[in-house]
């Protein structure tokens, strides 16, 4: 209805725009009729005047006479031409007051009166429907006056206590802490020392006590402390003084304990990561060259980052057992020797596959040189497919398959969390509760060819077949691809023709 009620106002514009352009030329006619008139009476005038001149010439006397016809003659035709215009436009105005206008009107009336309707409908819809709602709304407020009356402030004040009740004991009396004695003074908050008694003594109760009023910002009670065995950690009672720890361990043998004891759990869950019943080997055999390459280098790179971290605590013990060793009474320097004798072991076996990574890595790089070089003749024939190792294809991995095993679960209960593109030794036994989310593909490829990928990390495809391109060739005549139904692996790049995003 907005819609026809513009198009009947344009409309009536529209017919008020051509009256006023017809009354507009109605008064240029007669402004020219006006102008005419005057002219052709001045030229009647001269002419009349050169004629009673005896001074003027017979010459100028009928020029100034044609002169005053010719201007008589336009000043006819401006009269004819206002008064046909003049018709003109009294028709067309006659026309819009008494015709179009009065129609224009009567739609817009139509219009009017079939939105009345349409809104009286609405109300009455509206109406019905509140009526319908009333009784509910009537309901609501009833249950709530009922809920409102059966309200028991002793009982809801009750359940939030309980709710929010932290639990903590009373605290007891502050003791009294004898500075006057400077040998049996109690060592500082940041020492990492003990008493002379070679017990470590928990330094709490200052700080729990902070924790323990009844208005702070969070004032939820925590679990117990854990000891590097799993267990809880033996701590004082909240009304008394605080126990000293079991046991002889000094805070850095702790750290590493808990280190030791969460490292693993990491490496677990990070080992679920992959896909399923693929077999990785340890020197990423199982990939194409250049990403073969790629994880022995960042697999290096780690590699030296823990060999590093490993002399920098080395360094650290030394230091310390010096300082214990000069100052008795902050520690006993024989407690650093078994930390220190492990971080020697460590240093050497990183050392150890350093040189083994170091070796891979040579072997690699030749392989994608290799592969490069060939690349011309790619075009012709297909490449040849990555270098694998299956467990049984050769002889040296299928004696030592239960020793690498070992050796992995070793050096993953030690390492750091490794990024997010790294592969980890795949744990088949969990696969079917954790699964990878598939990555997005980058782009389109056709199979140009028939392909039967026969060997590990290659998957076949079929001539014409549409593939999800999943990463781009890099340098050694392979592409990942992935097919519609289902499993993903390297294929040759020559035997696709490739559509990026």
């Amino acid at each position: 209805m907005k819609q026809e009620r513009k198009m009947h106002l344009q409309e009536g514009r529209r017919a008020q725009q051509q009256l006023e352009s017809g009354f507009k030329q109605l008064e240029n006619s007669k402004r020219k009729f006006e102008r005419d008139c005057r002219e052709a009476e001045k030229a009647a005038q001269t002419a009349e005047r050169l004629d009673q001149d005896i001074n003027a010439t017979k010459a100028d006397v009928e020029k100034a006479k044609q002169q005053a016809h010719l201007r008589s003659h336009m000043a006819e035709e401006s009269k004819n031409e206002y008064a046909a215009q003049l018709q003109r436009f009294n028709r067309d105005q006659a026309h819009f007051y008494f015709s179009q206008m009065p129609q224009i009107f009567d739609k817009l009336q139509d219009m009017d009166e079939r939105r009345t309707t349409h809104l009286g409908a609405g109300y009455g819809l509206l109406s019905e429907a509140e009526l319908q709602v009333l009784p509910i709304i009537t309901k609501c407020l009833e249950g709530m006056k009922v809920a409102a009356a059966a309200v028991d402030t002793k009982n809801d004040s009750q359940v939030l206590i309980e709710l929010h009740k932290s639990g903590f004991a009373r605290p007891g009396d502050v003791e009294f802490e004898d500075f006057s004695q400077p040998m049996n003074r109690a060592p500082s908050d940041s020492s990492l020392g003990t008493p002379s008694d070679g017990r470590p003594e928990l330094r709490g109760p200052a700080r729990s006590r902070a924790k323990r009023w009844p208005f702070g910002k969070k004032n939820k009670p925590r679990p117990p402390p854990l000891s590097p065995l799993g267990g809880p950690m033996p701590s004082a009672l909240p009304n008394g003084p605080p126990s000293p720890r079991s046991g002889l361990l000094d805070p850095l043998a702790i750290l590493s304990e808990i280190s030791k004891s969460v490292k693993p759990r990491l490496a677990s869950f990070r080992s679920l990561r992959g896909s399923r019943g693929t077999v990785v080997t340890e020197d990423f055999s199982h990939l194409p060259p250049e990403q073969q390459r790629k994880r022995l280098q960042q697999q290096l790179e780690e590699r030296n980052r823990e060999l590093q971290k490993e002399v920098d605590q080395r360094e650290a013990l030394k230091k310390m057992k010096d300082v214990y060793e000069k100052t008795p009474q902050m520690g006993d320097p024989t407690s650093l020797e078994p930390q220190i004798a492990e971080t020697l072991n460590n240093i050497e076996r990183l050392k150890l596959e350093v040189q083994k990574y170091e070796a891979w890595l040579a072997e690699a790089e030749s392989r994608v040189l290799s592969n490069r070089g060939d690349s011309l003749s790619r075009h012709t024939r297909p490449p040849d497919p990555p270098a694998s190792a299956p467990p049984d294809s050769s002889s040296s991995s299928s004696s030592s398959s239960s020793n690498r095993e070992l050796q992995d679960n070793k050096e993953s209960s030690e390492e750091p969390p490794l990024e997010e593109g790294q592969d980890t030794p795949i744990y088949t036994e969990f696969d079917e509760d954790f699964e990878e989310e598939p990555a997005s593909p980058i782009g389109h490829c056709v199979a140009i060819y028939h392909f039967e990928g026969s060997s590990e990390g290659t998957i076949s495809m079929a001539e014409g077949e549409d593939l999800s391109l999943m990463e781009e060739d890099k340098g050694d005549g392979w592409t990942r691809v992935r097919r519609k139904q289902g499993g993903e692996g390297y294929v040759p790049t020559s035997y696709l023709r490739v559509t990026l995003n």
